[in-house]
């Protein structure tokens, strides 16, 4: 599992921004619209929201790769 490292102050990493610091997909627009198609998961369940804010802890899957934010 790859993982993903907040930056320091930061509480969160919105789901279309982590999509993108992975390199999963090309650009923010790329990303919200993968999402919004129900194309990734957080924590085991489909989730639609671009603005989904992870936390550390939060897995998310995107076709075979799991993400962790840590």
């Amino acid at each position: 599992m790859e993982s993903i490292e907040l930056r320091e102050g930061d509480d969160f990493i919105k789901l279309s921004q982590a999509l993108k610091k992975a390199g999963l997909v090309e650009n923010g627009a790329e990303a919200k619209t993968r999402i919004r198609l129900g194309e990734v998961k957080v924590n085991g369940e489909t989730d639609d929201r671009p603005g989904r804010k992870l936390v550390s802890g939060d897995v998310f899957v995107f076709g075979k790769t799991q993400i962790k934010i840590v």
